[in-house]
């Protein structure tokens, strides 16, 4: 199956990374990658988070200068009508749930209804000690920030009390656009956090370095799980964060990468993760080193991502 014969059946959506990793996160390219995606059909855009890195560590570019997340997400609503505004992930453990609550309603307010929130467990100890959460039982954690959040953005008055959160009974406005609440996505790829999308999430979101080569067994684990919860898998989001290499093949063992390489390759790549069970894919230029880098050159960065934008345009294909 191709990406056209997916597109023209209104099956896949296509969204874009927005500009927040490096030299080309900036306000003007920003709004201007923003506006063209939502001029050729794009579906969605999306932020993602990183609050810091060691000093003495190497995380890699695209992580050493990344704006924040629900800061970038509320400008590009300010700039955009209709593309859905999503964050992959935000790190449950590092925010109190009411005021991530707050902030991300207020987002939903601003950008009319649009708001996507996909929320992780974080991985990075210095970022726990930084922001002074607990890394111990950070699954747990985000399960039950996912029914804090919902908690908090139903109907006043609200209450919540958990293990990790207590909010006595309070008024909280204003609401999300979006009710009973904006869909929350989660992400994570060991068998239990699969398993917990299936039970509670409206979705799933792929990490960077999945391996799209195997989607179908993460898709699978999420279904199995959210049958046995009794719900219905196909109302499950799937949510693939396509790091895409536009004109360079990238190999490893088991061969060509996925989503590297020509554009009829990599729209073949596409149409295969559709097959998978894949619901959307977003294109994200922050996780390839000539464009999520600080160092590079912010106007080569640009073409680099208007020239994919118009390559993959849903409008077009």
């Amino acid at each position: 199956m191709t990406l056209s014969e997916n597109t023209a059946a209104g099956d896949l959506t296509l969204g874009f990374g927005l500009p927040v990793s490096g030299s080309w996160a900036t306000p003007g390219t920003i709004a201007a990658v923003a506006r063209r995606a939502e001029d050729l059909g794009y579906g969605s855009l999306w932020s993602f988070q990183r609050v810091l890195v060691p000093a003495e560590e190497d995380y890699g570019a695209q992580y050493r200068a990344v704006l924040d997340p629900v800061v970038a997400l509320g400008f590009a609503a300010a700039v955009t009508e209709q593309p859905r505004l999503g964050v992959a992930v935000l790190n449950a453990p590092y925010l109190p749930a009411a005021i991530l609550a707050k902030q991300l309603a207020t987002v939903d307010v601003l950008c009319r209804g649009r708001l996507d929130v996909g929320l992780g467990s974080g991985w990075a100890p210095h970022e726990f000690a930084a922001v002074g959460a607990t890394f111990a039982r950070r699954g747990a954690q985000t399960a039950e920030y996912v029914a804090a959040l919902r908690a908090l953005w139903a109907d006043d008055p609200v209450e919540f009390h958990g293990e990790f959160t207590d909010v006595p009974p309070a008024r909280m406005l204003p609401k999300p656009v979006q009710r009973p609440a904006p869909p929350i996505l989660l992400g994570g790829s060991a068998d239990v956090a699969l398993r917990r999308v299936g039970r509670i999430a409206d979705g799933w979101i792929s990490a960077s370095r999945h391996d799209l080569r195997s989607i179908s067994e993460a898709v699978g684990t999420i279904h199995a799980a959210a049958e046995e919860a009794g719900r219905d898998p196909a109302a499950l989001r799937m949510v693939v964060r396509g790091v895409v290499e536009l004109g360079e093949e990238i190999r490893d063992d088991a061969g060509r990468r996925p989503l590297s390489g020509s554009a009829e390759a990599i729209r073949e790549d596409l149409g295969r993760l559709h097959e998978a069970g894949i619901t959307e894919v977003f294109l994200d230029l922050n996780f390839i080193p000539r464009v999520g880098s600080p160092d590079v050159d912010p106007i080569s960065a640009d073409a680099h991502a208007h020239e994919v934008l118009e390559a993959f345009a849903p409008t077009r294909s």
